[in-house]
């Protein structure tokens, strides 16, 4: 038997809220069919719509429905937050949701959304402080991955089309340089007639276009990654150099990247430097780092040097502390705390990570740090035996957090303090929950906006043992 199709209905409704991808909310209660029935819930999801906007929207069986996505036809009467309105003749690049939402707003929005996150886990969220934001919140980024796409586009995915790419002609998070790389590059494809890859048919030679500009020394990286060897086209990437060269002054690493891997990502099996080294250098807080194209490094510094400085005010750094580093990565935090305490240990279980920790240390002049590739509850068990036990252990987790696992173990490490930096704030209040069970008690959470327009936020946390 056919379910009965309604018919389409106009529908004039109010956005409540925003989903985990950033799209407008409502919850559309239908008038009774007749008199003494239920009435009927319609969840719609509605791209591109903030909080407080009146939109008009064409919902096809409309009463035959629980739950639709669907674009608005119009926007009736726009939220008080709204500072404009995406564009109608092409499409838009997913990730920045609220590009479109006054910045005190975003900045206000986050901050309820750490506060909700606590509060459902039984935190005080008035240990929340107001979101540290930008001065400029744009072009921030120190970063960029492109895609190279059909018909010469090198660009962004669509929001909610992965196989269409946008070709970047501008952008909001990206500085310059990025933009002079990008026409650069794609003038260069043109001009040789070199093709995109295609995922669908595995065919194509150009794949993904990464470009990383330091912030503290203006050196900049440019990565492409191809189905096969430069050496195949020695005059085409030749040319490519001199082209670069004549638009970046900063121009200190071009690198060919081999990748015939059928997952969509920025890896590797080869590589060649076609210009110059393999890494560059960056600065943060004072110390230098060295950055190759896989090497994780935070990407707005503005706002990483505020999240460096919340950490050494929080862990009230002495010079007879020892210090634990979990995820330490290259070693962010690793170093301005080494440079203020007795000795520091580090954990993280990715290798090239760890190598990178170690040469940063030695060429920062710090030589009590001692840096291993383990996992992290492996490496706890391991340097409590070998190192000794620490006065103030800080984690950086991924945005899966650290789990229960890891959080058990760090509770019974018992240290007086630990800071947690955490990039989602729903793992972050699960994780707190295991150290509330140790008897830490909640200090003080300090948010901090490092990627404007987007949902993300991140936050420094100072977690205390009542004893």
């Amino acid at each position: 038997m056919k379910k009965k199709i309604y018919p389409t209905e106009v529908l004039e409704v109010e956005v409540m809220g925003l989903d985990s991808q950033g799209m407008g909310v409502v919850e559309y209660w239908h008038p009774p069919l007749k008199e003494g029935c239920p009435r009927k819930k319609l969840k719609l999801t509605i791209p591109q719509a903030l909080p407080g906007d009146v939109v008009r929207v064409t919902v096809p069986n409309a009463k035959g429905r629980r739950r639709v996505t669907v674009s608005y036809d119009e926007i009736v009467k726009a939220s008080k937050d709204r500072i404009g309105f995406p564009p109608t003749d092409v499409p838009i690049a997913g990730g920045i949701p609220l590009l479109y939402m006054s910045y005190a707003a975003q900045l206000d929005y986050k901050e309820r959304l750490i506060q909700s996150f606590l509060e459902e886990k039984g935190f005080d969220s008035g240990k929340v402080r107001p979101v540290l934001g930008m001065d400029d919140p744009y072009h921030y980024r120190n970063k960029m991955e492109l895609t190279f796409g059909k018909e010469g586009a090198i660009g962004m995915h669509q929001a909610g089309n992965f196989r269409c790419v946008i070709d970047l002609k501008d952008s909001p998070l990206a500085p310059q340089e990025v933009i002079t790389v990008k026409e650069t590059v794609s003038e260069w494809q043109k001009d040789h007639q070199l093709p995109s890859y295609d995922k669908e048919s595995n065919t194509g030679l150009l794949r993904h276009l990464m470009v990383r500009k330091s912030h503290g020394t203006g050196e900049i990286m440019v990565a492409i990654f191809a189905t096969e060897e430069a050496k195949v086209y020695l005059e085409e990437t030749r040319q490519l150099v001199d082209q670069l060269q004549e638009k970046l002054s900063g121009l200190a690493s071009v690198v060919w990247l081999k990748n015939t891997d059928i997952a969509d990502r920025t890896q590797s099996q080869e590589s060649e430097v076609l210009f110059g080294r393999d890494y560059i250098h960056d600065q943060l807080h004072g110390y230098q780092y060295r950055l190759w194209f896989d090497t994780f490094f935070q990407p707005n510094p503005l706002q990483a040097e505020k999240m460096v400085d919340l950490v050494l005010e929080m862990g009230q750094i002495e010079k007879n502390m020892r210090v634990l580093d979990l995820f330490c990565g290259v070693g962010t935090f690793s170093l301005p705390l080494a440079d203020r305490c007795q000795e520091l240990a580090g954990i993280e279980i990715v290798p090239t990570s760890i190598e990178s920790a170690k040469r940063n240390a030695l060429e920062n002049g710090l030589e009590n740090t001692y840096f291993i590739s383990r996992d992290a509850r492996k490496g706890m068990a391991e340097l409590e035996e070998t190192w000794g036990h620490p006065d103030l252990l800080l984690l950086d987790p991924p945005r899966s957090g650290a789990g229960g696992k890891v959080m058990r173990r760090i509770g019974r490490l018992g240290c007086q303090k630990v800071i947690y930096v955490s990039c989602n704030p729903k793992t972050l209040a699960d994780d707190l929950v295991w150290l509330r069970e140790f008897g830490y008690e909640l200090q003080v959470v300090q948010p901090v906006d490092q990627f404007p327009h987007t949902l993300h936020v991140e936050s420094v946390v100072l977690m205390s043992r009542a004893d």
